[in-house]
């Protein structure tokens, strides 16, 4: 019976593991009672044990009935080959096994990290150490220091609140709580983070998101990126440093600052080392001159180039491109804008429409001169339509063509090659010649329709319409009155009316 309570007892003390603080050394020791209660004293080479945890000290008190031990001096506490704390002061609850360390303590997770506070309290049952005063992480890669903050020693989380401040040779970041794993060496983001470059001065916020300091990749949320040349504002990013490679998901905004350029879209990419933009899903880029002059640009895909040579800097836009300004608008399968010299170049079937007229050619280029269009060229297959006001379609074809604008209105269209034009000649009539009981007063009449075929020619307009007409070599030209037009004198060769495909703005900005 009492060989099996022996059993019994030895079985719990293994379980439960050594309840008492124990002397194992001191140079000096010294006891009494104070208050009526038992203490001891010892001086010189102090040494504690309570199982895997030792305590050295150069001073201390044992509190035998609290089973309490105060330390003073350079107190040492190792928990195994793993954990070592120093300090300056240590009161130790061997029943609570709580460990209160103060002044110049350092927590070091051997190969891992090592935290500095001058107030720590290191609970050995949750493995864990708490900081409340000030405290600062240390490891190969990182340093982060915050007002409060524990670590665990099992998991090897730290978490930070409160003033959090972390520095690494690629950045500083500034928040007010994350964590950060000291041995995969991934920080985890929980509120409003602030990351600035080391290297370019590059910001960035985030609310939410992961960052692994050893690949250089991250996952973040709700975030803005701000560097000298373009800021850039998605909901979601995948990041990756090493590659320089970077995503962002969901209402996407980028702005490049030295174009005044923003480009819209549901996802958007980044090759740094390309220097590459793409943007896509429902993308459309703004062009800010004013609220009244912006140039808006969609496509399905929108791609930016960058280049340290300004007359090698792109703005791509492929697939299904509409463009509206307040005096022009645009439709094309793929747009070209070069930004050093101002000009949009049109591929693939372009339609423009500026000043009442409907312009066609197999490839067209603006430039643009301040905030107002400035040249239109038309080549190959140039073909300009207008309607006057009585549903009329004058038209001017040619191989290649040059509209000039004066502010932003056409000011006259030179033809190069293969002319040919049709524009009618109106004439408001008198009062005498309107009809009998009539009350409009701008009845208008088709006098007749001049019909132009001649290889070079000039074209005026005035107010945006055909004004008069200057030929070079050899002009055919005829005048048809208006009973004598035949339905196949209305059209040159090649015309379509393609009103219909105008753009509004609502149809480019999504």
């Amino acid at each position: 019976m009492i060989s099996i309570c022996l059993v019994g007892l030895l079985g719990s003390s293994q379980v439960f593991g050594q309840k008492r603080v124990k002397l194992k050394q001191a140079d000096v020791a010294r006891g009494g009672i104070k208050d009526g209660i038992r203490i001891d004293r010892f001086i010189g080479n102090v040494k504690f044990v309570q199982n895997n945890t030792t305590i050295y000290c150069d001073s201390a008190i044992l509190y035998k009935s609290k089973n309490l031990v105060e330390a003073f001096g350079k107190v040492r506490i190792t928990e195994g080959d793993s954990v070592t704390v120093t300090s300056s002061g240590l009161t130790y609850d061997g029943n609570t096994k709580m460990a209160l360390l103060r002044r110049n303590v350092i927590f070091t997770k051997l190969g891992i990290a090592t935290l500095y506070t001058d107030f720590l309290d290191y609970d050995r049952i949750k493995n864990e150490a708490r900081y409340f005063r000030g405290g600062k992480l240390v490891d190969s890669t990182n340093t982060l220091t915050s007002r409060k903050g524990y670590y665990s020693i099992q998991t090897n989380m730290a978490s930070f609140k409160t003033d959090v401040v972390g520095v690494n040779p690629d950045y500083t970041l500034n928040s007010d709580t994350l964590q950060y794993n000291s041995k995969t060496k991934v920080i985890y983001f929980h509120e409003h983070t602030t990351v600035k470059g080391s290297k370019d001065g590059e910001t960035a916020i985030y609310q939410s998101g992961f960052y692994d300091t050893n690949q250089k990749l991250s996952s973040l949320n709700n975030g803005e990126i701000e560097t000298q040349s373009y800021k850039m504002y998605g909901l979601q990013y995948f990041l990756d440093d090493a590659a320089q490679f970077y995503k962002a998901k969901g209402k996407v905004v980028m702005t490049s600052k030295a174009e005044n350029t923003i480009i819209y879209g549901d996802d958007g990419d980044y090759d740094k080392l390309k220097g590459i933009t793409k943007v896509y899903g429902n993308a459309y880029v703004a062009k800010v001159d004013n609220d009244q002059d912006t140039l808006f640009i969609s496509a399905d895909t929108l791609v930016s180039i960058e280049n340290e040579d300004p007359k090698k800097k792109r703005l791509l836009a492929y697939h299904k491109v509409k463009i509206f300004k307040a005096d022009m608008q645009g439709v094309a399968d793929s747009v070209v804008y070069a930004a050093a010299d101002s000009t949009l170049f049109f591929y693939a079937d372009p339609v423009l429409w500026t000043s009442g007229n409907q312009m066609t050619a197999d490839s067209i280029r603006i430039l643009l001169k301040g905030k107002s269009v400035d040249k239109i060229y038309l080549v190959s297959n140039s073909f300009v339509i207008s309607e006057d006001t009585l549903k009329n379609y004058n038209q001017i074809k040619g191989r290649i063509m040059i509209a000039n604008f004066d502010g932003q209105t056409i000011s006259h269209v030179n033809v190069q090659g293969n002319g040919e034009s049709l524009y009618y000649a109106l004439q408001e009539a008198d009062t005498e010649a309107k009809p009998e009981g009539s009350t409009d007063p701008d009845l208008t009449f088709t006098m007749g329709m001049n019909k132009i075929i001649c290889s070079n020619m000039k074209i005026n307009f005035k107010e945006g319409k055909v004004h008069n007409i200057s030929f070079y070599i050899k002009p055919d030209a005829s005048f048809i009155p208006p009973f004598e037009l035949k339905e196949n004198d209305k059209r040159l060769a090649g015309f379509k009316w393609r009103k219909g495909e105008k753009p509004l703005k609502e149809d480019v900005v999504k």
